[in-house]
């Protein structure tokens, strides 16, 4: 393993900008023969999907209740515990999230013209959870809690079997009302599109693999669906100030996602860029997940830029998914970075604590979506509808303006529906 050290500026830049390349063209062929075979054939699709990509032969896919609750029963008291509190803190971040948002609002356009807009929750969202390599309870809290604060009525899980208890437990602590053995594309297409055994919901998301992206990206138009989800990235921003060995663990805590995670370092120091290097070789070395975290590591980067002020042009062009802040100053740093999926600011910020406890979202967008995207949050379970209020006075004021635009377009009937009024 060896991590590779480019110039900002250079000609080496570009791939660093656009990551590692993922064979979508094969998924979305996959894809499509599987959420068509679920669509048209509904249970019985699933369940010979089921058996074929999860081994699962049973004929039920809900689990009841009282599976749910044994499942939490058999969790261990100290991961219970976890559970719940960081759901308190995903709660409180997302309650204060939503009491920021005004729900309803109304301006005065002119005389007897009032436009205002008012949000309400979407009736039913599926939330996706993986399986396969881990257990990932923190999907559900990071995914149903703000659901279930924005007012949700039907929060369901889909995940493939066999869904460890801790995930159930998980389920459990958000208020979940629906978990689901399913997996993958075909988990997708029956969420979207509703079988005999499985009620079709309004919205899907949650992370996964291509196939799942696919799907998700298929379904899109009968469902809503959340940002696509790629391979896992951070991009830390240092200075000569920053401990090396704080920056090596939180790449390899990245690097252990998954062989396409991407992590980068962008610095002007080049002894620090020399000392992270060394730490991270070291490290990897000694980790567990040698395997997984060696071929992550293999694309890791250290960009090395000639000031601080290059340092946050690199980060701005990146948009990292997660972004650390190792400098001087660093809140000042910070409030220069637009494009980001969520910054942690300092030395005692990991990208870990977001990921499970600090109650910020770690659904974030990812290979450079951060552009235009943002976190999943409370507004992304609600939808706006417009309101509009006019007298007969006020239509009269704007009648002009509509019935001249509206012959422009040669759209008569529109404007013949205003002058009736005005008869």
């Amino acid at each position: 393993m060896v991590m590779r050290l480019v110039r900002y500026g250079s000609d080496d830049l570009g791939p660093v900008l656009k990551r590692s390349s993922i064979d979508y063209a094969e998924a979305y062929g996959a894809a499509k023969e599987i959420v068509d075979g679920v669509k048209a054939g509904g249970d019985a699709a699933l369940r010979g999907y089921a058996l074929r990509f999860d081994d699962y032969a049973g004929q039920e896919f809900k689990v009841s209740k009282g599976e749910i609750r044994a499942a939490a029963k058999r969790v261990d008291e100290g991961i219970l515990k976890a559970l719940k509190s960081a759901a308190r803190n995903i709660g409180r971040v997302h309650r204060a999230q939503a009491a920021s948002m005004k729900r309803r609002w109304r301006v005065r356009v002119c005389e007897g013209v009032e436009v205002g807009e008012r949000w309400t929750p979407i009736g039913s969202v599926g939330c996706y959870v993986p399986g396969g390599r881990a257990a990932y309870p923190s999907t559900v809290l990071m995914s149903a809690v703000p659901a279930k604060i924005a007012g949700v009525r039907r929060v369901v899980v889909a995940s493939p079997p066999p869904i460890p208890d801790v995930v159930l437990a998980a389920c459990a602590v958000a208020g979940v009302d629906e978990v689901y053995m399913m997996g993958g594309a075909q988990a997708v297409a029956a969420l979207a599109y509703g079988t005999e055994s499985v009620v079709r919901v309004d919205k899907i998301v949650g992370p996964g693999n291509r196939y799942v992206t696919a799907a998700k990206m298929m379904v899109y138009g009968t469902v809503d669906v959340d940002m696509p989800a790629g391979p896992s990235e951070i991009l830390i921003v240092a200075d000569g100030m920053a401990d090396p060995v704080y920056i090596a663990a939180d790449m390899l805590a990245q690097a252990e996602h998954d062989p396409n995670a991407q992590c980068v370092l962008a610095t002007d120091s080049t002894a620090l860029a020399e000392r992270v290097m060394a730490e991270v070789e070291a490290m990897a070395d000694a980790s567990e997940k040698n395997g997984i975290v060696s071929q992550s590591l293999a694309g890791a980067t250290v960009i090395l830029t000639r000031s601080l002020a290059e340092t946050v042009a690199f980060a701005n062009e990146y948009a990292a998914e997660h972004l650390e802040v190792h400098t001087r100053n660093p809140e000042r740093v910070a409030d220069r970075i637009v494009n980001a999926g969520a910054i942690f600011i300092g030395p005692y910020a990991p990208v870990a604590a977001g990921d499970y406890a600090s109650g910020g979202n770690h659904v974030l967008p990812t290979g450079g979506a951060a552009r235009f995207q943002g976190q999943l949050s409370v507004r992304d379970f609600m939808k706006t509808t417009s309101v509009q209020r006019i007298s007969k006075a006020g239509l009269m004021r704007l009648a002009p303006s509509i019935i001249a635009l509206a012959k422009e377009e040669g759209l008569k009937e529109h404007a013949k529906s205003v002058s009736v009024r005005l008869r």
